[in-house]
């Protein structure tokens, strides 16, 4: 049954291509960047696709760290409208198709002068999934077709291509493990986005995780081995005489782990973590190069507690050392925390908050400490009617150079699912930025209006 949750998130999960929440918890607040680019890229295209196929996790019915107790509105079953699939030996293959159509009131993410498009994205997909009593495999190839109506120079393509599988070696013991490769676009509205760019930015992301987990009764331990390396490519610039650079921000990641849980009852557990990493950039421009190495330590709980509330919530330390003397270690406080409240059993209302460190592209700043906080409420209206509303707020300090950015993010999303194989949405998501400072980014506000209908079968 809880395989058939995962399939209805996924259909309905405004969160396209973010971390699989286990993972989430597991590494506190990494994930900012692509955190922007889901918000601002195209809400309701996130809301019916697959991300890579996510495995279910092995768990033995007597686990102390099962977090089943409530039932979200996203993850309630819902059999008249899942995709069955095709059987194919001991695999299901789930084709799926989306097309969305958005009406952008500021395509450039500019303070004035502010040009308005209509965009139509076309997304085939293809999930594979094992079907066996003891271990998995999964595959997943995906594509996003992207074509403005008036302004061809933003047309663009993407694509991903993942492997994952898990192996169970004994009771409350595996070992999983991913490889994918992509293809993306940096949208317009991302802080790391070139305002002299004449086209948005593609990158080629390949990672790779291992993630070994052992259950030892009331104690369970979680070591997680993750690598991406990024490849950036130059694009011209706005006048067409010329190209920006983007070959300094080529650069390999490497962050490794492990976490101790101690269950204190079936329905909370406490856990220590430490996670390192080592960044490495391929640029030979010392000025550019933000080679560095870093931690995070943190202590935190996860619970589960029957008809009330969920989540998972962590405090630390964390720390960036950069090879080039210039620039200054970046430190202090950090925070994952991630709650749902469950008021009714048709209504479920999240909050959530982060601290981290990320990566910097403004001259003469190594990275930058971004906070965010955010709120979400689904609601089932119908069986097959959902109502979702979400807002974050976001800021962004940068070290070394006078930047600070202030992000408001709203959307709110209807969900109209016909039956298993036809689902209709509509989504309207608003993005302010607010840049300030000596180096300070773009200033702009930006208003989405999508149409979608995705084909399942």
């Amino acid at each position: 049954m809880r395989g058939r949750h995962r399939r209805l998130l996924r259909l309905i999960d405004l969160s396209q291509g973010r971390p699989a929440r286990h993972d989430a918890r597991w590494r506190p607040s990494i994930w900012w960047g692509y955190t922007m680019r889901i918000l601002t890229c195209s809400a309701i295209a996130a809301c019916i696709a697959f991300s890579a196929p996510q495995l279910a996790q092995a768990q033995d019915l007597g686990s102390s760290f099962k977090r089943d107790k409530n039932t979200s509105v996203r993850e309630r079953p819902r059999p008249d409208y899942e995709a069955v699939g095709q059987k194919a030996g001991g695999f299901t293959v789930y084709p799926r198709v989306t097309v969305d159509l958005e009406h952008n009131d500021n395509i450039y993410a500019v303070a004035a002068g502010k040009t308005s498009d209509e965009i139509w994205r076309v997304k085939p997909e293809l999930a594979v999934r094992s079907d066996w009593s003891r271990h998995a495999l999964g595959f997943f190839a995906g594509g996003n077709v992207i074509r403005y109506a008036d302004n061809g120079s933003e047309d663009a393509e993407e694509f991903t291509v993942t492997a994952n599988g898990r192996v169970d070696i004994e009771r409350g013991s595996n070992l999983t493990g991913s490889v994918q490769t992509q293809r993306l676009v940096e949208p317009r509205t991302a802080p790391t986005s070139p305002v002299a760019a004449g086209a948005p930015v593609k990158y080629d992301l390949t990672s790779g995780s291992a993630t070994l987990v052992k259950e030892f009764n009331r104690l369970r331990v979680t070591g997680r081995v993750d690598n991406r390396d990024f490849n950036y490519k130059d694009v011209a610039n706005i006048a067409g005489t010329g190209v920006v650079d983007q070959d300094f921000r080529d650069r390999n990641e490497l962050s490794y782990g492990a976490k101790a849980e101690y269950a204190v009852s079936p329905d909370t557990a406490i856990y220590a973590t430490a996670t390192g990493n080592k960044k490495d950039y391929d640029t030979n421009v010392a000025t550019q190069d933000r080679s560095s190495d870093g931690y995070v330590i943190g202590v935190g709980a996860n619970f589960d507690v029957s008809e009330a509330m969920r989540g998972d919530v962590q405090i630390g330390y964390m720390k960036q050392s950069y090879d080039r003397a210039a620039f200054k270690e970046i430190s202090g406080f950090n925070a994952n925390a991630n709650v749902e409240w469950f008021p009714t059993q048709l209504t479920t209302v999240g909050v959530n908050a982060s601290r981290s460190i990320q990566e910097a592209v403004a001259l003469g700043s190594p990275g930058y400490i971004a906070n965010t906080v955010g709120a979400s409420i689904d609601h089932e209206l119908m069986r097959n009617v959902l109502l979702s509303a979400n807002y974050s707020y976001g800021k962004d300090a940068y070290k070394g150079v006078a930047r600070d950015d202030k992000r408001n993010n709203f959307s709110a999303t209807a969900t109209y699912l016909l039956n298993r194989r036809v689902g209709l949405f509509l989504t309207y998501n608003y993005l302010k930025q607010d840049s300030s400072g000596a180096q300070k980014g773009a200033s702009f506000k930006d208003n989405k209006l999508v149409a979608s209908v995705a084909l399942q079968f």
